[in-house]
């Protein structure tokens, strides 16, 4: 990697995000902290906006991919060209508050190495007193939620232990990246933030949420077609949980897998991109195990950290509710 005196690159990924990456660039205009440089990554934009920053942010650096290589990739070609002591990783569709990357930067300076990363305090772009994220975790059943989403901002004032940060606005040790590797570009897209969270978790390293740290956030300004997005989250979520949980845990946590599969299986009213997600999984089956030989040459983690690392909580509605209520839903259709 680059070396060099910055203390802070912000990387942006970017897919046709020109309207909403002016008020992102914006924010970061005014922030208290001076010391740190910007990456905006375009993935093959059709919109002007590599063009738009050329002519009008010549202090941003850009790097351009003649197509959309996915969340993962653009976030770690940011990651490659930056020689900061830290990374903070910022979504096109959110606008920081002036002391987001001072936050961030004076809260890791003062914790212990073990903390690899944080989580910023993401609220609601048009309902800024909820919360829209506040780190991530998972449950037992194998998905992934945000923590506090639409809860009041009030109750998140603390800063505390969390499972991992949502990459839409995190901040990472750049040193961590050489230890546990990157991005995996295999995900594409969605969960590639969860798996690395996970990772840095499976390896011994920490991450905390800053109150202080906050961030407005429109949520899907880059998102792609349905059903894309339920074929990656079906296929993203079998290697997440093939590749990081040691066997003897996936085979603990079996049925409540399966039942969280089952469940969006429902949810997505049984696509077939589901399903072609699902067997997409075992098309990478060799390539997400070679990946897990990593993982498990790297854990540092107790079971014990493995079993409270993933919830027993479940957010959702249950399996038999949502069962009744597509009944329902049929039942309305039959003439």
């Amino acid at each position: 990697m680059i070396q060099d005196s910055r203390t802070l690159t912000v990387v942006i990924p970017n897919w046709n995000g020109l309207g909403m990456l002016r008020r992102c660039l914006g924010a970061l205009a005014v922030q208290t902290l001076d010391d740190f440089e910007v990456t905006v990554v375009d993935n093959g934009s059709t919109d002007g906006s590599a063009e738009y920053l050329t002519e009008h942010h010549p202090e941003v650096r850009l790097v351009r991919f003649p197509e959309n290589r996915g969340f993962a990739a653009a976030c770690n070609a940011g990651i490659g060209r930056s020689g900061a002591l830290y990374v903070a990783l910022l979504n096109n569709d959110t606008q920081a508050e002036p002391g987001w990357a001072a936050a961030l930067v004076n809260t890791i300076g003062e914790a212990p190495p073990e903390v690899a990363c944080l989580a910023s305090k993401m609220v609601q772009m048009h309902h800024p007193e909820l919360i829209d994220d506040a780190g991530d975790f998972m449950t037992r059943r194998g998905c992934a939620f945000k923590r506090g989403h639409g809860r009041p901002i009030a109750e998140f004032t603390e800063c505390e232990e969390v499972p991992f940060p949502c990459a839409g606005a995190a901040l990472y040790r750049r040193s961590v990246f050489e230890k546990v590797g990157s991005f995996d570009e295999l995900f594409f897209t969605y969960l590639e933030d969860v798996d690395l969270g996970v990772r840095l978790r499976m390896a011994g390293y920490r991450c905390w949420f800053v109150p202080t740290a906050v961030v407005h956030h429109t949520g899907h300004g880059s998102g792609m077609p349905t059903p894309q997005y339920v074929f990656l989250t079906a296929r993203n979520r079998l290697f997440l949980l093939y590749k990081n949980l040691p066997w003897h845990r996936l085979l603990r946590f079996g049925p409540a897998l399966a039942y969280g599969w089952l469940f969006y299986f429902l949810a997505h009213s049984g696509s077939p991109m589901y399903l072609r997600g699902t067997l997409a999984f075992f098309k990478h089956l060799s390539a997400m195990h070679r990946r897990r030989k990593t993982v498990v040459a790297l854990r540092r983690a107790t079971d014990r950290d493995v079993d409270a690392l993933f919830a027993p909580d479940w957010p959702e509605i249950t399996l038999g509710a949502l069962i009744r209520l597509r009944l329902k839903h049929a039942g309305r259709r039959t003439p």
